[in-house]
């Protein structure tokens, strides 16, 4: 057996994991890199194996950083079956066609500026027909169902407790009389977060591939939330003025939608318009309407048992058309706007930060991750002029930051993890999804733990078993 990490290694996107076993070729994950134009061209548009050599591919979870590159995949010779959960597969549907779609425009851009300087035009990584034609080859599977997707190699889909439909992917391999456990957190997720159910951990493993994302911090407690939360919209609105929070569409709108709701119920924050301005929100909020028995207890005894719904109350509006879009900008009463994507790095969300940065009453609330190089990442890291649409902004917004939101697990969930396979069964622990320093920091603490082999692999690195 043999394990190629061909993204996600020491970087936290672009996932993708190449497994050989048997013969054959299984995929864990092909997301989108995400970082500099070019760099994100030539990353993404060049697999470093032959995709119709894959026989089937493993996603975990709906995130472009582990599923957009999948009509790529398609476009470039893969013909084989794509395995998710069925509310992954659904939520797929829609971030596939939204980033087709966000390709397609951002490339007539550039090919505007190539055409200036008499440089030919580029195409997209893919289209939306190019999309269509990836969605053919997904089969969804239910949690816990183990299934034979190839001989002497047995799948079971757990939950990982990181958003609607999320999993952990448990390998069952038997090889030349060999047999090994081998173990995918995908994105781990935290106990006890808004929405989503606990993660199911995978026991008795072999050999653990786990997410490190935040591999060196501990998250605030989920229970500072709703304080700090009403604290931030409650002195921004006394100074007459608005909340930007940027969010990812799929997972973190709904939970910041769900405490919005309960807050507002408990009428601890003003009486003031919030708006969701992101179409694909509201389309994967949908998703969550529809699978709510994947939902944790908390939010069915909040809101279900009493037939609420957690993402609609009387102040919310979701916005869908441009003009209602623009016209947020000429509000003067206080109000909050969730928009997407959390990294800022496209979408309704640019034209809010443009308007509103150089506002001094304006609070711009963080609540997720964000890569290195991405807009997000320079605003919270405190830069004082930035860039949106090639024009220079000053940074003149109140900055505020909460990681209680975090989707993923913290530097406890991380380690406690392995602590479901002891160190004389889990022989090897891959370290991915993390950017170095992260991941490093682990590599002492497991091995004081009593694991021998802790490694983070490098891009293109392979290990044989």
């Amino acid at each position: 057996m043999k394990i190629t990490f061909f993204g996600g290694a020491q970087t936290v996107t672009g996932s993708m994991h190449l497994i050989e076993v048997n013969g054959f070729k299984i995929l864990l994950e092909c997301g989108l890199f995400q970082g500099r134009r070019q760099e994100y061209y030539e990353r993404n548009q060049n697999f470093t194996f032959d995709p119709a050599e894959v026989d089937i591919l493993l996603l975990s979870h709906a995130h472009i950083d582990h599923s957009g590159n999948i009509p790529n995949l398609v476009k470039k010779g893969f013909r084989g079956r794509i395995f998710a959960t069925e509310p992954t597969v659904e939520l797929v549907k829609l971030l596939l066609m939204d980033s087709a779609y966000l390709q397609e425009m951002d490339i007539r851009w550039v090919n505007k500026i190539r055409a200036k300087s008499g440089q030919p035009s580029v195409e997209p990584l893919y289209t939306k027909e190019d999309v269509a034609r990836s969605l053919g080859y997904f089969e969804p599977i239910l949690y816990d169902e183990t299934f034979e997707p190839l001989e002497g190699v047995q799948v079971t889909f757990r939950e990982a407790g990181h958003i609607l439909g999320s999993a952990g992917i448990l390998l069952e391999i038997k090889e030349k009389g060999k047999s090994y456990r081998l173990g995918f957190t995908g994105d781990l997720g935290r106990y006890h977060a808004a929405l989503v159910r606990d993660p199911n951990p995978m026991r008795d493993l072999d050999i653990l591939i786990t997410e490190t994302t935040y591999g060196r911090r501990r998250h605030s407690s989920q229970e500072a939330i709703d304080e700090q939360l009403c604290e931030i919209i409650t002195s921004c609105c006394s100074e007459g003025g608005k909340v930007i929070i940027p969010a990812f569409a799929l997972g973190r709108t709904q939970q910041i939608v769900y405490y919005l709701h309960n807050l507002y119920a408990q009428d601890r924050i003003p009486d003031i318009p919030i708006y969701v301005d992101s179409p694909l929100a509201r389309r994967t909020t949908e998703v969550f309407r529809k699978y709510t028995d994947y939902l944790d207890r908390k939010t069915d005894r909040l809101f279900l048992q009493d037939h609420q719904d957690p993402f609609s109350f009387d102040r919310l509006t979701y916005v869908d058309e441009v003009e209602e879009s623009k016209a947020l900008n000429n509000l003067v009463v206080p109000h909050i706007i969730i928009s997407a994507s959390g990294m800022c790095e496209g979408g309704r969300i640019l034209h809010h930060l443009k308007n509103n940065l150089d506002n001094p009453n304006t609070t711009i609330l963080f609540v997720g991750y964000a890569a290195k190089n991405t807009l997000a990442r320079k605003i919270m890291e405190g830069e004082k002029k930035v860039k949106i649409f090639g024009e220079v902004y000053p940074v003149k917004a109140k900055i505020k930051i909460m990681d209680s939101f975090s989707a993923h697990g913290d530097r406890r969930d991380i380690l406690n993890y392995a602590d479901f396979s002891p160190p004389e069964r889990l022989k090897h622990i891959f370290l991915v999804h993390g950017e170095p320093e992260q991941a490093a920091s682990l590599i002492d603490a497991y091995r004081s733990k009593g694991y021998r082999s802790v490694v983070m692999p490098q891009l293109g690195e392979s290990f044989e078993f």
